[in-house]
C-alpha cells in the first residue's frame, strides 16, 4: 500500500503554507533537547561572547540551507538520489550515514520528551517516553501525513517561542552587553560555534525542511525564489528561538548564578523564573523533543524511501517503527547526558560530505538541467565545506576530551 503523500502537485495558494510548514519541520527538528542543553551550556562558559558563536553559525546555516534547498529543489532528487548521481553508491553512504545519526539523535529527543513530562506533571522516564511516543506515532497515523506534521510543528513552534520571550522579560538580561559581544566577542570558541553548526544544520536536519518541499511537489527552476525564502524562514526561526534563550540564561548567568551541570537549561529556568519558570521550561523541552521526533524519524526515513522499495511502500510504518525503536533503546539503555553535545559534532562532520555532493551536482546539467545556480552560491558553498572540513577535524580533539576521565 502506498501513501497518499508521496510526492504530487501543490495548488499555488497552498504552496505558502507548505513552505513555512517546511521550515518549521526543519526549525523545530533543530530545536530539539540538545539545542537546548548546548544554549545553557555554552552560555554558562561564554556569557555574552556565545551571541558572535550564534551569529557566525547563523551565517553558516543560511549558506548550507539555500544551496541545498535550492540544489534538492530544483532537481526534484532527495539528497540520497542526488548522491548517487554524483558519485554511484556515495549515496547509499549518506543514507546510512544520516540515518544512523538520526537514530542517536531520536533516543536522545525521547528522552528529552520523557524528561519534560517529568518536570510538568512528575511522571518517570519510563512512562513518560512511551506516552510521547504514541503522540508522535498518532500524528503518522493521519492520511495526510505531511499537513499533520506541518500543523504540529508550527503550532509547538510558535508556543516555544513566545515562552521563551516571557522567561527573557522575567530574567531581564543586559541586552546592550549582548549585542556587543555578538559583534566584538571577548574570546571566540570554534568548537562551540561546530557544535551549533551541527545540531542546526548537520545529519539528517540539513534535508528536513528540503524533503518536505520535495514530498509535496515545489520542485523545479520556476519555484526558486519561493524555495530560497523557504530555506531563510527555517534558518530564521531556529536563530530566534536561540538567540532569546540565550539571553534568557544569560540574564541568570551575569546575575551571578552557577548552572546545574547535569540540567543546566532547566537550572536557569527555575533560578531566574523561579518554580513557574521551571514548569514552562518542562514544556518548552517536551514541545522541543516531541518535534525532533517527528522531523527525525520523518527525515531519517526519507532517505531510505527511494533506495528500497518494500519501506516506500510502508513508508509511514517504518517512520512508526523508527520511533519504537528509539523508545526501547531509551527505556531499556538510556541517553548518556554527553551524547546530547557530542552528536551535534558528530553531526557537523557529515556536513562537509553532504555539502560537497549538493555544490558537485550544481553543475550538472543531467541532473539540475538548465538551471543557472549562482556563482556566488557556490563559491560561499565551497567556502562553507572547507571552514566545516576544518571545524570538524578540530572538533575531533574536543569530542574526545568530553570522554576523558576525571
Amino acid at each position: 500500500m502506498t501513501d497518499s503523500d508521496k510526492k504530487k502537485p501543490v495548488l499555488a495558494g497552498g504552496t505558502a503554507s507548505v513552505l513555512i510548514g517546511a521550515a518549521f519541520l526543519m526549525a523545530t527538528s533543530a530545536i530539539g533537547p540538545g539545542f537546548l542543553t548546548q544554549t545553557a551550556t555554552f552560555t554558562g562558559q561564554l556569557a555574552g561572547a556565545f551571541g558572535f558563536a550564534i551569529l557566525i553559525s547563523v551565517i553558516i546555516d543560511i549558506l548550507v540551507q539555500v544551496n541545498v534547498w535550492r540544489i534538492l529543489g530544483v532537481s526534484g532528487l532527495r539528497a540520497q538520489d542526488l548522491a548517487n548521481r554524483v558519485l554511484p553508491g556515495l549515496g547509499y553512504f549518506l543514507a546510512f550515514a544520516v540515518c544512523l545519526g538520526g537514530l542517536f539523535f531520536n533516543i536522545g529527543n525521547v528522552g528529552g520528551a520523557a524528561l519534560g513530562l517529568e518536570v510538568i506533571i512528575g511522571i518517570p522516564h519510563h512512562i513518560g517516553a512511551p506516552i510521547s511516543a504514541v503522540v508522535a506515532i498518532v500524528l503518522f497515523l493521519n492520511k495526510e501525513i505531511g499537513k499533520a506534521i506541518d500543523l504540529f510543528t508550527k503550532i509547538l513552534g510558535f508556543v516555544m517561542i513566545a515562552l521563551v520571550l516571557i522567561v527573557v522579560v522575567r530574567t531581564a538580561p543586559p541586552v546592550g552587553i549582548a549585542v556587543k559581544e555578538t559583534f566584538i566577542p571577548s574570546q571566540i570558541n570554534w568548537f562551540t560555534i561546530l557544535t551549533l553548526v551541527g545540531g542546526t544544520v548537520g545529519g539528517y536536519i540539513t534535508f528536513a525542511g528540503a524533503h518536505r518541499i520535495i514530498d509535496a511537489g515545489i520542485t523545479g527552476p520556476e519555484k526558486t525564489g519561493q524555495i530560497t525564502r523557504g530555506a531563510i524562514q527555517a534558518i530564521s526561526i531556529t536563530a530566534l528561538m536561540r538567540y532569546l534563550l540565550f539571553l534568557a540564561i544569560l540574564g541568570v548567568v551575569v546575575a551571578g548564578a552557577t548552572l546545574a551541570a547535569n540540567n543546566p537549561a532547566a537550572d536557569a529556568f527555575r533560578q531566574g523564573a523561579g518554580e513557574i519558570g521551571y514548569k514552562t521550561f518542562g514544556f518548552i523541552l517536551w514541545s522541543a523533543a516531541i518535534t525532533s521526533v517527528v522531523g527525525a524519524s520523518y527525515t531519517s526515513v526519507s532517505f531510505l524511501r527511494t533506495l528500497f522499495k518494500s519501506i516506500d511502500d510502508r513508508y509511514r510504518y517504518v517512520i512508526m517503527a523508527f520511533i519504537i525503536i528509539s523508545t526501547i533503546i531509551f527505556v531499556t539503555i538510556g541517553s548518556p547526558a554527553k551524547i546530547l553535545v557530542v552528536v551535534g559534532s558528530l553531526n557537523g562532520l557529515i556536513l562537509p560530505l553532504s555539502l560537497t555532493c549538493v555544490l558537485l551536482a550544481s553543475r550538472r546539467r543531467d541532473i539540475i538541467g538548465e538551471y543557472k545556480h549562482p556563482i556566488w552560491l557556490i563559491l560561499l558553498g565551497w567556502l562553507m565545506v572547507g571552514f566545516t572540513a576544518w571545524l570538524g577535524i578540530r572538533s575531533l580533539s574536543g569530542i574526545a576530551n568530553l570522554f576523558k576521565p576525571s
